[in-house]
């Protein structure tokens, strides 16, 4: 929608309806998913030495992604956390044979400050010396709650702003010029956890303020 029909999201404001434990979380964070190749060389398994196993090379990926120490930058007022995570690993292709290739997907959440290049060249200069190929990418939105509509909304909750820790449409209406913020009931800390509710307080008093702010 975004590509082909933005006059369709033309506005002075907008609002999220994200989970953020009924504060205003401004922003969001930037995300990019790369697929990290290792390759090894195919043998039988009772003959081990004849091959290179591909996934204990990938041993390698791993202890990067161990010691990564992660960023916590202040943009504009907020502290954003960064991560870097392998979310899936492939290889082998039978139970009798040393595996010659290994894939790690990894997911990077880096603050609003980085673009998506610069979030690509941090990569690549973590992992030198690994095949790195980007598989998707989005970038984030600073938080931009100095601007009046935003000011006016925050003021209305009245609660502290807290950073956005996950990627949200807000970085579309970012990228179309329109102030936005993320607002709505639900710890976002449970999110896509087992334990995952939102409690109906929260529902009605999220539903007060957004009425009270549309009137």
């Amino acid at each position: 929608m975004v590509r082909n029909h933005p006059d369709w999201l033309t506005g002075d404001f907008a609002i999220l309806g994200e989970p953020s434990d009924g504060t205003v979380e401004g922003g969001c964070q930037g995300t990019m998913r790369v697929k990290i190749t290792v390759p090894g060389v195919a043998a039988h398994a009772a003959r081990s030495w004849r091959g290179s196993n591909a996934i204990h090379t990938a041993g390698g990926v791993l202890d990067v992604l161990r010691a990564y120490v992660p960023r916590r930058p202040v943009v504009d007022g907020l502290q954003y956390h960064e991560g870097l995570n392998a979310v899936k690993i492939e290889g082998g292709i039978a139970g009798n044979v040393i595996p010659d290739l290994c894939t790690i997907l990894v997911n990077y959440r880096f603050a609003p400050d980085r673009d998506t290049d610069a979030a690509e060249a941090h990569l690549r200069e973590v992992f030198t010396g690994f095949d790195l190929e980007v598989t998707d990418r989005a970038p984030g939105a600073r938080p931009g709650l100095d601007q009046p509509a935003a000011k006016e909304f925050v003021e209305l909750v009245g609660r502290t702003p807290q950073a956005k820790l996950g990627w949200t449409d807000v970085s579309r209406f970012a990228s179309l010029g329109v102030p936005a913020v993320n607002y709505g009931p639900g710890d976002p800390l449970l999110a896509h956890t087992d334990g995952e509710f939102v409690p109906i307080p929260e529902i009605r008093a999220a539903l007060h303020n957004l009425t009270t702010w549309l009137s």
